[in-house]
């Protein structure tokens, strides 16, 4: 049963004198616990949920409960993106929880960026002032109040309205070509019919476990996934799928790594680093050494590390002990040959140049505008400072679906894509959500419909349509509480329409 009704059980059962003798302290634990996990939003679970099946930020709420029915005092607790998941209503409850922690004697540090539980926070510590190579230094630390005296912060800048998101002052509005999915009836889901208009940008919210991710997930992408054949994956149930016709393509931008090796980085995923290769086999010393393209590559032999095959390490098997890694003494860790990493384009080995940055590179590459090209599209979602040959495993969730978002938008596709997107402000700053912003209305002006799961209210502000479920959680959500046009859904007394009324009215 839900972890409501478990605790209403708890709380309400009656014990004769000799039962509370016996039960009474376990009982109170039980209550306590129980209530920490209700209290931070996570009613609509169940004891025997299994805990691969729960999302990050439902894992991070229930280590905070954990650690708060410990009651421990003088405890340093550091939490990473809390807020990843939770709708604006959550998030103050899992500010009650941080609150709580604080007043037993603990410190709690916060790495975040809602706006929210920055301007809940005693102190702040404002890092920057921009990423990668531009950053590391303090640009502000200190109490609220002096926010606004922060130079240099771009943090500030957004805290104090000195920069802000734009809201659109006009809203798509595609009255001829809808996805409707028909009796969508997954877990919590009881919906007779919804309609999805296609050539925008829809936004679905509600409350954390309202049903978000299995109608989008389970339903719609499983759905038309397994419509078009060969898919393998969960289906949810439905009835029927209407007007999957008028696109050609679904595409899921999640955050799921774009490579498992080191060779995968984002010059190869961009497909740059081809033309790249091409430039300085190009060059008069390459084409006297015979020198290929191919020979400029770390992952066919050629002109790569003979000993490391091009991985920069070597791993060293130490039999009943853990393997050890260690730099490859042959090439230092560059991956190439000598004679490979001789040639220079302007100065620049293709070593040095896949230690550059995005944005570096983009500069350097100012006489090839087909290379440039490529690079401009991670400079347009934000991630300028990301190194050139950076391995895959090294980036972030919200690093890598980024980069799978510049790969769509470097593509001239003219046929209509249907794109979903899940939390994809995950990780980010203010700054960054507006570039993401930029990057989804060019994908909707190409003509692409876009679907995004998303708790964030500059993003639900910047939608040409809202699907909001709700009206709560697990049982009591699944429901439709709301769709239209943000300022329709704000005049709505709905958990979103309050949290996005309020948003509207502030900027």
């Amino acid at each position: 049963m839900p972890l409501e009704i478990l605790y209403n059980f708890f709380l309400n059962l009656k014990l004769n004198n000799f039962q509370l003798e016996v039960a009474g302290q376990l009982l109170s634990e039980i209550i306590w616990r129980i209530g920490l996990l209700v209290e931070i939003g996570l009613e609509y679970l169940n004891l025997s949920r299994l805990s691969h099946t729960l999302s990050g930020g439902e894992s991070q709420r229930i280590n905070l409960s954990t650690a708060l029915g410990s009651s421990l005092v003088g405890t340093l607790y550091v939490l990473d993106e809390p807020s990843i998941g939770l709708h604006p209503r959550d998030t103050k409850r899992l500010l009650n929880i941080l609150f709580k922690l604080r007043n037993l004697g603990n410190t709690v540090v916060v790495v975040e960026h809602d706006p929210d539980v920055i301007r809940s926070a005693d102190y702040l510590i404002d890092v920057g002032p921009k990423a990668g190579n531009l950053g590391g230094n303090i640009v502000f630390s200190g109490e609220l109040d002096a926010i606004d005296k922060a130079k240099g912060s771009i943090t500030a800048d957004y805290l104090t309205g000195r920069k802000k998101i734009p809201v659109p002052k006009k809203r798509r509005k595609n009255k001829s070509k809808f996805l409707k999915i028909i009796k969508p009836s997954e877990n919590n889901l009881t919906l007779d019919k919804i309609d999805i208009p296609l050539q925008s940008i829809v936004v679905v919210t509600g409350v954390s476990g309202s049903g978000k991710s299995t109608l989008v997930h389970d339903v719609i992408y499983g759905g038309l996934k397994k419509m078009k054949g060969g898919y393998q994956g969960n289906v949810g149930k439905y009835e029927s799928i209407e007007g999957y016709t008028n696109f050609q393509h679904i595409e899921l931008v999640d955050q799921s790594r774009i490579g498992t090796s080191s060779r995968s980085t984002p010059a190869t995923y961009s497909k740059a680093f081809d033309l790249i290769r091409e430039l300085y086999s190009s060059t008069q010393a390459a084409r006297q050494l015979g020198l290929k393209p191919g020979h400029f590559s770390f992952n066919v032999p050629g002109g790569r590390c003979d000993v490391c095959e091009g991985d920069g390490f070597v791993t060293i098997d130490m039999q009943f002990l853990p393997d050890v890694t260690l730099v490859c003494e042959s090439c230092n860790g560059s991956r190439f040959k000598k004679e490979t990493q001789n040639i220079q384009y302007h100065g620049k080995s293709i070593v040095d140049v896949l230690e550059m940055s995005i944005e570096e590179a983009y500069l350097f590459f100012g006489e090839y505008p087909k290379i440039q090209a490529k690079l401009k599209t991670y400079i347009d979602v934000g991630l300028g400072y990301l190194k050139l040959g950076q391995p895959s495993t090294m980036l972030s969730g919200g690093e890598s679906q980024r980069i799978k978002l510049a790969g769509h938008l470097d593509i001239n596709n003219n046929e209509e894509t249907l794109f979903i997107f899940d939390e994809p402000t995950t990780g980010l700053h203010l700054d960054d959500i507006s570039k993401l912003l930029i990057s989804f209305e060019r994908l909707a002006d190409y003509g692409h419909s876009l679907i995004i799961i998303e708790h964030n209210l500059s993003v639900m502000a910047a939608a040409d349509y809202i699907i909001d479920l709700g009206p709560e959680a697990g049982e009591n959500g699944g429901l439709i509480c709301g769709t239209g046009t943000p300022e329709e859904i704000a005049k709505l007394n709905t958990h979103t329409g309050i949290a996005l009324r309020n948003y509207l009215a502030a900027i």
